[in-house]
């Protein structure tokens, strides 16, 4: 029998990636967005809403789903009142709305600004401060983890939390770090950047899903935090050094662009708790990564 997959927030770019996986394995796949996606996906069905308007979400979501994931949310985190509205409210109306559907497992997409205050590698049980959290974005993703713990008794579903670290490769917008360098460089143009000295941990899209996918079917997964990631920092530098080599053209402006003062200059989580439940860890390396994520910009790029 065919799965059913609500994917909230689906147009993006994990969203996209992940539809295109399951789409591959005959799932029935559903896309809610706040705005028409720019490019139609076949056999993709897409249902309007506003995630921070319940009755919007109310008209709109009453089928039964085996599988809801939740990727909703503002990307631009400068207001306050947008990020809080769209990433926390958001999913609460989202639960409200889903709680007496027959779903399976409900995947909440955390993030790896959650630990901004803790030293890495970060692990799923480190406690974390709220009121040291600084950015609006740290904030509501804290909220949304803290109110799905704390009510986990509300919901006769399965959840898991998976917080991402630095995901890339294709269907990334060009205004992210990698398919920015990548066009700068396929376009020969020199482009600004910051001293790169911040080391993160970068993660190809393929391994996320494969992630996603062991996660959602995994039977002993129950109720708790997963965090998905290479486990390895490399510096921001280094990354826009190797793109450039790869494609052989492009000219940095090292320097241009100040790293924020509230920037954490190390980021990279402790991967062993995904290993230990389902067996996970990632299979592409970066160089292969930036390679494959190369290739497919040149198709868009020429």
């Amino acid at each position: 029998m065919k799965k059913k997959i609500l994917i909230i927030g689906g147009t993006g770019f994990i969203g996209t990636n992940l539809s295109l996986h399951c789409l591959k394995k005959k799932w029935q796949v559903t896309v809610l967005s706040r705005k028409k996606p720019n490019i139609k996906i076949k056999k993709v069905k897409y249902i309007l809403a506003d995630i921070s308007k319940i009755k919007d979400l109310k008209k709109k979501i009453k089928s039964n789903y085996d599988y809801i994931i939740n990727l909703g949310g503002n990307i631009d985190h400068s207001s306050r009142k947008k990020t809080y509205f769209t990433h926390f409210v958001g999913l609460k109306n989202i639960l409200d709305v889903v709680k007496n559907l027959n779903i399976e497992k409900f995947l909440q997409i955390g993030s790896s600004l959650e630990y901004e205050q803790n030293k890495p590698p970060h692990n799923e049980s480190m406690n974390i401060n709220q009121k040291k959290l600084k950015s609006n974005y740290s904030k509501a993703k804290f909220l949304s983890t803290k109110f799905l713990l704390n009510n986990q008794k509300k919901f006769k579903f399965n959840f898991i939390i998976i917080r991402l670290y630095q995901v890339y490769g294709p269907h990334q917008k060009f205004d992210r770090l990698i398919p920015f360098v990548i066009k700068s460089c396929l376009l020969n143009q020199k482009f600004p950047c910051s001293a790169g000295t911040q080391l993160r941990d970068f993660l190809y899209i393929d391994d996320v899903i494969r992630g996603i996918m062991l996660l959602l079917k995994s039977k002993k997964v129950k109720k708790q935090i997963i965090n998905l990631g290479f486990g390895r920092p490399i510096k921001v530098i280094n990354v826009i050094q190797n793109i450039k080599k790869i494609i052989n053209s492009g000219e940095l402006d090292k320097g241009k662009i100040p790293i924020r003062k509230d920037e954490s200059l190390i980021s990279y989580p402790d991967i062993k708790k995904v290993y230990k439940l389902v067996g996970w860890k990632p299979k592409i390396g970066l160089l292969r990564g930036l390679k494959y994520t190369i290739n497919h910009y040149k198709k868009k790029i020429k």
